[in-house]
């Protein structure tokens, strides 16, 4: 199956998770004036566990992608913010029994992160673009916090 990545963006992407971005009027201005605020952007949740923040430096692809492999964490949101300005692929999927149900994929404007909610199921890191870092914040602590599943067909994602 063939897939065309959407722009992402926040309406279109809500039933997976959160798109942080500097868009509009800041929520506070702060700092003596020098600093807009927008504040509150993701719903973060690290069930039975704390918030870590890594550092992930993903290998970039290209489009087309071929997606055979979906991952999700059960018991954490997990959040991925580039430290570049470079656009990257999100492919996410809405659970169908425990299993992904139909996929879809987003490509970022190079000034967007964004955060999975708990339990959606997610293709891997996607950058573009080198280089591939990122910081990700996500569930540290005890217990199982990935599951992984081959899918029966390969979506390739085009642009």
């Amino acid at each position: 199956m063939q897939i065309k990545a959407d722009p992402l963006c926040a309406d279109a992407f809500a039933p997976y998770g959160d798109v942080l971005d500097a868009e509009g009027t800041p929520d506070r201005i702060i700092n003596q004036g020098m600093c807009g605020r927008h504040h509150d952007r993701a719903r973060l949740s690290f069930e039975d566990g704390r918030a870590g923040v890594s550092i992930f430096n993903a290998i970039p692809r290209s489009l087309p992608y071929v997606c055979d492999l979906l991952e999700r964490h059960p018991l954490g949101s997990q959040c991925f913010v580039p430290m570049s300005s470079h656009p990257f692929l999100v492919i996410v999927a809405r659970d169908d029994h425990n299993r992904p149900g139909a996929v879809r994929a987003f490509i970022t404007n190079g000034a967007q992160a964004i955060n999975f909610h708990q339990g959606v199921w997610h293709g891997v890191l996607t950058p573009l673009h080198g280089p591939g870092l990122f910081a990700v914040i996500d569930r540290i602590g005890e217990g199982s916090n990935l599951e992984e599943v081959m899918l029966d067909a390969p979506v390739t994602v085009i642009a």
